[in-house]
């Protein structure tokens, strides 16, 4: 009996003794705040949907429709003379041509590549030759470029009342 008293002894200290560290590991995304820039209308981040899914819903729109919404998306291109319009990548090689309500706000011009959140209107328009050469023109494309475009053009379009830039 005082074998069995001593080992059970013996064991109680060994596993109390025993020094183990538990760590628990939390993601950087559940605690770390994204930072925004903010243009236009206040706007919130919640609640956006990938510029792939909206691709889905203008592929079912004709011109002249309109929805409101909010979309999240990767800058491709910016309009190089003031900042006045931008365009956002669609995936499968397609964007959507965004302005700004009234003019109200431009967007930095060095943010190609950044991802933003956007409010306000989808619609599908169909772009005169002249419009399509002016938005070339203030993206710095080539003469022989401008002069290529000859035929109007089916876009996708947005115009933004607000829209977040997300900062790294």
């Amino acid at each position: 009996m005082k074998n069995i008293l001593s080992l059970l002894l013996l064991v109680f200290i060994v596993v109390s003794c025993k020094n183990e560290t538990k760590t628990t590991e939390v993601s950087e995304t559940e605690n770390a705040e994204v930072a925004y820039a903010s243009f236009g209308d206040k706007i919130e981040a919640d609640n956006a949907i990938k510029a792939t899914e909206m691709a889905e819903r203008f592929q079912s729109m004709q011109v002249g429709d309109s929805v409101s919404t909010k979309i999240v998306g990767k800058v491709n291109e910016v309009c190089q003379a003031k900042g006045c319009w931008m365009r956002i990548d669609l995936g499968n090689d397609e964007e959507v041509m965004v302005k700004f309500k009234d003019y109200g706000f431009f967007m930095p011009k060095n943010i190609a590549g950044k991802e933003v959140i956007m409010n306000g209107h989808a619609y599908v328009s169909e772009v005169s030759v002249d419009e399509q050469r002016h938005y070339a023109e203030d993206a710095g494309k080539s003469e022989e470029e401008i002069a290529a475009i000859t035929e109007p053009k089916r876009t996708y379009s947005f115009m933004a009342d607000g829209v977040l830039l997300i900062e790294e």
